[in-house]
């Protein structure tokens, strides 16, 4: 098995999400996940945000705002919606993962609530319908005004484990409050929160990075990560409110404190320009997490090797 840093499109063509999971872990909090939206016109047209996002340094890719049943991804040239992702995938090289949201009708709102298609939340349905279009790995989470709590989280979790099988690998947890009362700044989540992820098959929990939500210090952040670690399963944490599109100092800040806090996985959001972030701060944030060395060697990387 290798590290991931060390890993190239086709070692990525082979992998299992167990095998993905121990790739992180080998890379010891030096992997970059870059989140991307399709279904608006890419940063530069001439190509996707998908691959766009992979050329400044991402080593795995997120679709955000994806509706399984109707699969769209502009900048693609196929007329076959059930062929997206595994084409995304031969134009990138990297492993792709889907968000789909646990929506909680029961959940008290803090604000009012966008309607979801059934194809971007978290249900049997389009998890079976995930799998079947060759996503790699599933990212359970909310996006704002969505509705989604983490009780729901944790119920969505034993599904997609159902679903995607012990070799699946499962990414859950929230980047913000996601319109949920009682589950924002720094009550968004708990030690019995992420135990309760874990307990129902996550492989990966998802936490604020440090500087992204109000109360979430380093200090705080990185007793949370120590509680993951604790259970076996590897923290994300993540860049989730619009601060991707903010200065590179700013980047640089956060990807270092989110190091300090005990990070496996450095994700960066969408909300920088036209669905994802801004690419230089991509790449910035990967130089501070593991140096131009591995940064530029996975930036250059032909998806021939």
């Amino acid at each position: 098995m290798k590290r991931l840093l060390d890993c190239t499109a086709s070692d990525f063509a082979k992998m299992s999400g167990k095998e993905l999971k121990q790739a992180i872990l080998a890379s010891e909090g030096r992997t970059m996940v870059a989140e991307v939206i399709g279904a608006v016109t890419p940063y530069y047209p001439a190509v996707t945000n998908a691959e766009m996002a992979a050329a400044f340094g991402a080593d795995l890719v997120l679709l955000n705002f994806f509706d399984v049943f109707n699969p769209h991804f502009e900048g693609l040239s196929t007329t076959v919606p059930d062929t997206i992702v595994k084409e995304l995938k031969k134009l990138v090289g990297r492993p792709i993962g889907l968000n789909l949201e646990p929506v909680d009708m029961d959940a008290v709102q803090m604000e009012t609530l966008h309607e979801l298609p059934e194809g971007r939340m978290a249900t049997e349905k389009s998890l079976r319908k995930a799998k079947e279009l060759g996503f790699d790995f599933v990212c359970l989470t909310g996006n704002p005004k969505t509705g989604v709590s983490n009780t729901a989280i944790t119920k969505a979790i034993q599904v997609a484990r159902k679903v995607f099988g012990e070799d699946g690998l499962i990414i859950a947890g929230k980047m913000h409050s996601a319109g949920v009362a009682g589950e924002a700044g720094g009550s968004l989540m708990s030690t019995d929160t992420l135990h309760s992820f874990i307990g129902a098959g996550a492989d990966i929990i998802l936490i604020p990075s440090p500087g992204t939500v109000p109360g979430f210090t380093v200090e705080k952040t990185a007793k949370l990560v120590d509680a993951v670690h604790e259970k076996g399963a590897l923290a994300i944490l993540t860049t989730g409110t619009s601060q991707e599109g903010a200065d590179e100092a700013t980047i640089k800040q956060i990807a270092l404190n989110s190091k300090m806090a005990g990070a496996d996985l450095f994700h960066i959001g969408d909300a920088g320009a036209s669905g994802m972030s801004i690419p230089e701060n991509i790449m910035a944030y990967s130089v501070v997490v593991r140096g131009k060395r591995h940064t530029y060697v996975r930036m250059a990387s032909s998806i021939s090797r």
